[in-house]
């Protein structure tokens, strides 16, 4: 039902991919960030910042399958890069 919600919401299976992606550029941001701009603070807290981020991304990756799937299944799923290929050639 969730699935079908965010597909009809415009939600599709690249949006969650793109967000899982970004969660873990974040990641290392954000670790960055915390032993950076945080001199009295270990490097401990910067990987308990880095690791709740990270904590995103396999999320992200399993709503990108869940909506993947149900895009097969609907018929909305795009062509794959392989048989976007195979069309332009042929």
């Amino acid at each position: 039902m969730i699935i079908q919600k965010m597909h009809d919401m415009g939600i599709r299976s690249e949006h969650a991919y793109m967000a899982a992606m970004a969660s873990i550029g974040c990641t290392v941001v954000a670790w960055l960030g915390s032993l950076k701009m945080e001199p009295g603070a270990d490097k401990a807290r910067a990987d308990r910042w880095g690791i709740f981020v990270g904590e995103w991304a396999p999320t992200f990756f399993g709503l990108g399958l869940a909506l993947s799937h149900y895009e097969q299944q609907d018929g909305t799923l795009r062509a794959t890069v392989h048989e976007f290929r195979q069309q332009k050639a042929g």
